[in-house]
């Protein structure tokens, strides 16, 4: 399939729910714990080498960073801060918590999240509380697990069926799982299918509100 996201850029970065961009379109977000691949497979995704900034630090992402992707007008891939292992203040992490509460609670451009996660390592507590959260406000969770080249297809396979059941288990059909590798583009196509699909990619996104 063609890469809808082949084009994609940086728009901004909002730290306060007042440097958002205007609330119209479709939006997906990106979480996942800082060393989880999810710059890597943001990059993937778009075909960019340097898109989502891969940093040897990881927590560095402290911003919501929008990206948009021409000619798609008025959608919108968000990635959020990933603090698995990031060393940051208490008031920072208080911060990022109520920003992230309000932005899933009352933003109506978002329309899924997608929860990066390393294979090796699935559905630690910050992935259990992103998906039900997304769950929680009424949106579609897509759980990608990162870095499948470094296991063997069987125990990849054995990886992914397990997270299924329990995801299935908790949220019924509201989340969906794949294996994925940026490296080697396990699943790139499937899970560009599954964003185009939650942007509405094909049909004319909303105007946001003046």
């Amino acid at each position: 399939m063609s890469n809808p996201f082949a084009r994609a850029k940086y728009l901004l970065a909002a730290h306060t729910p007042q440097q958002l961009p205007p609330d119209g379109g479709f939006e997906v977000a990106f979480a996942g714990r800082s060393n989880a691949g999810k710059s890597s497979a943001l990059n993937a995704l778009c075909q960019q080498n340097a898109l989502a900034r891969v940093s040897k630090t990881p927590g560095r992402t402290q911003q919501l960073v929008f990206f948009d992707f021409p000619p798609h007008d008025n959608r919108f891939l968000v990635d959020l801060p990933g603090y698995g292992y990031a060393k940051v203040p208490r008031d920072l992490k208080a911060h990022w918590q109520a920003f992230l509460a309000q932005y899933f609670r009352e933003r109506e451009a978002l329309k899924g999240l997608v929860v990066v996660m390393d294979i090796r390592h699935p559905l630690k507590e910050y992935d259990r509380q992103m998906i039900a959260f997304a769950v929680e406000h009424g949106m579609p969770a897509h759980a990608l697990l990162t870095k499948a080249d470094k296991l063997g297809r069987g125990a990849a396979g054995n990886t992914l069926q397990a997270v299924r059941k329990e995801l299935l288990a908790l949220h019924g059909d509201k989340v969906s799982v794949q294996t994925f590798s940026g490296e080697t583009n396990i699943g790139i196509d499937e899970a560009r299918g599954v964003i185009a699909r939650w942007l509405e990619i094909g049909r004319p996104a909303p105007k946001p509100a003046s």
